[in-house]
């Protein structure tokens, strides 16, 4: 996976997610949403065969939002695996 940053700011984070599809962003925009200072969390992909996602958030701090969500991700994966 590569994310390139397509537009940043303290509240607003576009990027993209080279190598991913609907699985890992659907899991992705969940978590986000799970963050209270989370405004807005969405991403599209703009075509279904080839097209790269393409993710927004918006938040009081954008960066530090996508980190969290992406901790807590690895977190529930790692407890799943270990269930399984």
């Amino acid at each position: 996976m590569e994310l390139k940053i397509l537009e940043q700011s303290k509240t607003k984070l576009v990027f993209e997610l080279i190598g991913e599809d609907h699985t890992f962003c659907n899991a992705l925009k969940h978590e986000l949403w799970a963050d209270k200072a989370v405004n807005a969390a969405s991403y599209k992909i703009s075509h279904p065969l080839v097209g790269i996602p393409q993710f927004i958030i918006e938040s009081k701090d954008a960066k530090k939002s996508l980190v969290d969500a992406a901790k807590r991700l690895q977190k529930n994966l790692a407890e799943f695996k270990k269930a399984f």
